[in-house]
């Protein structure tokens, strides 16, 4: 317990011991109002007061005077002291007695009464009498959510409300706090919850109002629920209509962004200890995942997800080194995801785009390299928004995995310096692979193949290549072009490994290959090292693939960009009004083509040629088929893929981080090739300013360029034609000055994107140089 926190608990046991909570029937033996409580002097009270806080005693609620709720006392009036707790037809007295009156003062004062206790709040807007109700009624079924709602909407209109609620929550929400964090309110008291429920059907917790004091302190306090009450909160407004949620979604969302843009962070004050904004963080994942199981939902998993790659002697020799809790197997646990059972790779379609719940201003000021320390080392100290990866972009969450990627391959390294203490032994830091070009695949795979036989945690080392023949240190290009020539053959149609669709302009694994499946477990390997070691790859998988390799099984929804045509036609029959059996004469027996362009017959179900489809059991037959085509029929291929996959990223955060399209994204790059940023974020040296004449004819040249040609540009200066993740933005490319105007072509340094720019004398030598440079270039040291 902090010192802030004990202080206010002792203070409120010692307002307890001396003025008492104000219930004429309280029965609490620490407390003033209790008939059997000795009156105790003031240090004996402050003395009693710390001892109770050490012990974890009884606390009361307290009636609130009316002085502390900052309203006007009323006059002669109706003051409905008798109201304890709000119904909706008490509301409705009260609000006509007011009316008749002109004056809503009591309205105010009921209102202030009610919301700054805990009790009376719990008891309020229940269908059933509030006193009945116990601990085993389903949440939100013995409350009145409609009631509540047109609760607020009347308020709206009545001035000064606002303000009662404001000083009654900025009251409440730290006792309820207290209640949760340390008296366990909620194990108690599970209708605790519908305080939550109650205060967040308020439509202006997003007002200025509330934002600076009253919605920050509710924030923490809710996210000292357990996570058995955030589990019930999410399943609740899970089934709220999208207005309702969306609307919560913006409240925690402003109460992050007003913070952040309020404050200035540094390395000594990271946002990571700003309690507000880790407090909205922890709500907001709430509401994200009511948006998830609101949406479309599928839970299905691939039952050979876990596959174990990861050799135990591997582990053991981190453990020796200290490091057993930075690399500790498997991905972090989402304990509300756990809870709940469903994590964001099984959303199909979530009622609120992912999108919404990226915050940019949080993303500027999040410090990754720390922020990965708190992730993997500090977790049970420190507050890490890699456990909040729904609020981060892909940039951002691609510099976490950038420094888990480093940090690994440094550890390699250590490995490394400790087995070559022992005589000997002098194994090498790096990954080295050296292939020729005419043999490619063959030098990749018997030397992949012997290191994830032997010793698999050499893959996690950094990747140099060394194309046999040719002088050239790797400092990023060759490891570039490696990859780019190996998967040139890999997806040769040829070879037989995948089949190409023309209408697609996409991959898939060829059922009746005749390949090994030590082919497909390069392919994944080699899938695994680029995201290693940050290389963008010219890939064209759909997007089930990517979904596969996070552990889901593909389905028919997957067939819309995988397998189109098939789709349409099983969505046809779904639709189909018709006599199903009789005008479609299918049965549970499909047939496709082999390798050979011969027919093959599969039977989808036992006996399936003799089972025809029908209306009923059509749904059966369409599930039944696209599991085949997507999970049975490439399942030895797939498998032997992913294990290659899984061999270099299985300690990796990213199937926690990511989503299955940012996966893509980290893999293939963005197809969106915006070279306007990349003008304004590009460095030049040697002499070039953005002001020099040659600049300015260079940018006008390429802006001028169709799309092929500014992919070969692409190409030729970073080794490949795709933009990073975030866009050409954020390449940091440099245009360099090599020498006067001459005939020589520009060359680059793909290793360090940059680009050797002569001084050419005219707009149209450049273009003609530049040109034949980007058409012609291939192979290390072309000048």
């Amino acid at each position: 317990m902090n010192r802030s926190t004990a202080k206010n608990l002792i203070e409120r046991y010692f307002r307890q011991l001396t003025e008492g909570c104000g219930n004429d029937d309280c029965d609490n033996e620490f407390c003033a109002s209790c008939r059997h409580f000795r009156p105790l002097d003031k240090n004996m009270a402050a003395v009693r007061a710390v001892r109770l806080c050490k012990s974890n005693a009884k606390l009361c609620d307290v009636k609130v005077a009316q002085s502390e709720l900052d309203v006007e006392p009323l006059d002669q009036k109706e003051d409905f002291s008798d109201v304890h707790y709000f119904t909706e037809n008490t509301v409705c007295m009260i609000l006509s007695s007011c009316e008749e009156d002109g004056d809503y003062s009591a309205l105010i004062r009921v209102v202030g009464r009610v919301f700054s206790n805990a009790n009376a709040l719990m008891k309020s807007f229940r269908k059933d009498e509030p006193d009945s109700a116990g601990a085993s009624a389903e949440l939100g079924a013995s409350l009145d959510i409609d009631s509540v709602r047109r609760f607020y909407e009347r308020l709206q209109t009545i001035e000064l409300a606002e303000s009662a609620l404001v000083n009654a929550l900025v009251y409440l929400t730290p006792n309820v706090e207290l209640d949760l964090e340390y008296l366990e309110a909620y194990e108690t008291n599970p209708d605790y919850l519908n305080i939550f429920i109650i205060l967040m059907e308020n439509t202006n917790l997003h007002s200025p109002e509330f934002l600076e004091v009253a919605l920050p302190q509710l924030c923490k306090a809710m996210s000292k629920l357990p996570v058995a009450a955030l589990a019930r909160l999410c399943n609740l407004w899970s089934g709220y209509e999208l207005p309702h949620v969306q609307r919560m979604m913006e409240t925690f969302q402003q109460l992050i962004t007003y913070t952040v843009v309020s404050h200035e962070y540094d390395s000594e004050h990271l946002v990571n200890d700003d309690e507000t904004v880790v407090a909205a963080c922890k709500c907001l994942k709430v509401v994200f995942y009511a948006s998830l199981i609101g949406g479309e939902v599928d839970v299905e998993h691939d039952d050979e997800d876990d596959l174990d790659v990861v050799s135990s002697d591997e582990v053991s020799v981190h453990e020796l080194l200290g490091e057993e809790r930075l690399y500790k197997k498997g991905p972090h646990v989402d304990l509300l995801g756990k809870e709940l059972g469903v994590r964001a790779i099984d959303s199909r379609k979530p009622l609120i785009p992912f999108e919404d719940f990226v915050n940019e201003s949080l993303n500027d000021v999040v410090e990754m390299d720390k922020d990965f320390t708190f992730f993997k080392v500090d977790a049970e100290t420190k507050f890490s928004f890699q456990t909040c990866p729904f609020v981060l972009n892909v940039v951002t969450k691609n510099q976490g995995l950038y420094y888990d990627n480093r940090i690994r391959m440094y550890s390699e390294r250590r490995l490394t310096d400790l087995y070559g203490s022992v005589p000997g032994q002098q194994p090498s830091p790096y990954l080295k692979l050296k292939v020729r070009r005419d043999h490619i695949i063959d030098d990749a795979l018997v030397r992949l193949e012997m290191i994830s036989m032997e010793n698999p945690s050499d893959l996690k080392k950094q990747l140099f290549v060394e194309f046999e023949g040719e002088q050239g240190v790797d400092e990023g290009g060759l490891s570039k072009e490696f990859f780019q020539l190996i998967l040139e053959e890999i997806f040769n149609p040829d070879i037989g490994m995948f089949t190409y669709d023309d209408d697609t302009k996409l991959f898939w694994f060829n059922s009746s290959s005749l390949e090994t499946e030590a082919q497909y477990t390069l392919v994944g390997i080699v899938l695994g090292l680029a995201i290693y070691n940050n290389c963008i790859l010219d890939v064209h998988f759909p997007m089930v693939v990517y979904r596969k390799l996070m552990g889901k099984k593909g389905t028919f929804l997957d067939l819309l960009d995988s397998h189109p045509v098939l789709y349409k036609s099983l969505k046809e029959l779904l639709d189909y009004t018709g006599d199903v059996e009789a005008d479609m004469s299918l049965t549970f027996q499909i047939s496709h083509t082999d390798l050979f362009g011969s027919p093959v017959l599969y039977d989808l179900k036992e006996e399936g040629e003799d089972i025809p489809v029908s209306k009923e059991n059509r749904q059966e037959f369409v599930d039944l088929y696209a599991d085949y085509i997507l999970n049975t029929s490439v399942g030895r291929q797939f498998r032997a893929f992913k294990k290659g996959f899984l061999m270099v990223t299985s300690e990796s955060p990213m199937r926690y981080l990511f989503r299955p399209e940012e996966v893509e994204l980290l893999i293939c790059g963005s197809r969106k090739l915006d070279f306007e940023a990349l003008e304004k974020t590009v460095e030049y040296d040697g002499g070039y300013s953005k002001d020099t004449q040659i600049i300015k004819d260079f940018w006008e040249t390429l802006h001028s360029f169709g799309d092929e040609q500014k992919k070969l540009f692409l190409q030729f200066t970073t080794g490949t034609d795709r933009a990073p993740v975030g866009g050409l933005g954020k390449l940091k490319m440099i245009i360099a000055k090599n020498g006067s105007d001459s005939s020589r072509l520009p060359t680059s340094h793909t290793c360090f994107n940059a680009l050797l720019l002569p001084e050419y004398s005219s707009k149209e030598k450049l273009r003609e140089r530049l040109l034949k440079a980007i058409t012609y270039a291939k192979g290390f040291g072309m000048l």
